[in-house]
């Protein structure tokens, strides 16, 4: 009988002792469809946007710009909110999952931008398995502590938003609204409700409580500071001049809708977001003219993006991310197994 010499998190199972793999059934129509609806989206929506543009003002609008500055920034962003991510969510693992490094971190983090090309939560899903597996805590668990790292998040679009409303002459009401949603959030924390409470999947949430989540959210603010920036800034290399109060209001919505599991990488749902916002701010006599400078923005900061962190990712991932997981006295621990000495236990 053959079996499997990887003993890491990931290792694959050992093939029945025949010899011989079991067939696996072919995926059906409506599954390929599935898979597939995403990249046509995108597609489409690319299509659509790049129609209604004039395609040698889109021409002039990219050779107007500084590449070599621009390829940098990007790199530079990158590296900044990989940082900053770090930073806000390993507080949040180490209170809740087990005591991770914060270089381990970075560089789980950083390798999870591969699969995070094909969907922001496909990478934090593989986040999460690993946790799980390297650290022998149960899945629902460390599903539960990456929660908290969304409430997180949440939280301070809330407030962003909450900020915003009423910067750009909007009722009070409406920060009223965003800010009691987060109230009723954290009242229902302070509550603890029994039956939520003891759900794997939820328990997290409680334990980590309300100063939990404060602490969680006042750590997550660089990261949302470095996104603003890097979601904001490209505009302005193509003439997009979007005051502050203006993107305080909308780059939000941007940040949020390229996260959505709609299209990989955000990829034209941003161009469509941002030409329905943004285009009183750009340069250009004609309409076609002042959509082809946010189009240029949108396409090349996408691409510049994808290059970096599939770059990025796959150095970690094949590089760094399987010595991490060698040195690790745990990582062979399946899922749910006890966890060793001087790591967190689940509470009964």
């Amino acid at each position: 009988m053959r079996s499997s010499t990887h003993t890491g998190p990931f290792a694959a199972a050992a093939p029945p002792q025949g010899g011989d793999l079991p067939e696996r059934p072919a995926p059906r129509l409506r599954e390929r469809a599935r898979r597939a609806l995403p990249f046509a989206l995108a597609i489409g929506l690319v299509a659509f946007v790049l129609d209604r543009l004039d395609l040698g003002a889109f021409r002039a609008a990219l050779a107007r710009v500084d590449a070599p500055l621009f390829g940098a920034l990007a790199a530079l962003f990158i590296v900044a909110l990989l940082a900053a991510d770090t930073l806000a969510t390993v507080l949040v693992y180490r209170r809740l999952i087990a005591p991770v490094a914060f270089r381990d971190f970075f560089v789980l983090r950083g390798a999870s931008y591969l699969p995070s090309l094909l969907n922001h939560h496909v990478g934090q899903a593989f986040i999460t398995v690993f946790l799980a597996r390297a650290h022998g805590v149960p899945l629902a668990r460390v599903a539960g502590a990456t929660l908290v790292v969304y409430a997180s998040w949440l939280g301070c679009l809330l407030l962003l938003g909450a900020i915003a409303v009423p910067a750009n002459g909007g009722p009070l009401a409406g920060s009223a609204l965003l800010l009691g949603a987060g109230v009723l959030y954290l009242a229902v924390l302070a509550l603890r409700p029994a039956r939520l409470a003891r759900t794997k999947l939820l328990a997290p949430l409680f334990e980590a409580g309300v100063r939990g989540h404060l602490v969680a959210l006042a750590a997550r603010l660089p990261h949302l500071v470095v996104l603003f920036l890097g979601t904001w800034l490209p505009f302005w290399f193509f003439g997009v001049r979007i005051p502050l109060g203006a993107a305080l209001t909308y780059i939000p919505i941007l940040m949020v809708a390229v996260t959505l599991p709609l299209t990989p990488q955000g990829f034209g749902t941003r161009d469509v977001l941002a030409a329905a916002m943004f285009e009183g701010f750009a340069a250009g006599v004609t309409r076609e003219e002042r959509l082809a400078a946010i189009a240029a923005t949108t396409t090349t900061w996408a691409v510049a993006l994808t290059l970096v962190e599939a770059a990025l990712g796959l150095a970690l991932l094949r590089g760094v991310l399987p010595h991490m997981e060698a040195k690790n006295p745990t990582a062979a621990a399946p899922a749910g197994a006890a966890p060793t000495t001087g790591e967190r236990r689940e509470p009964a």
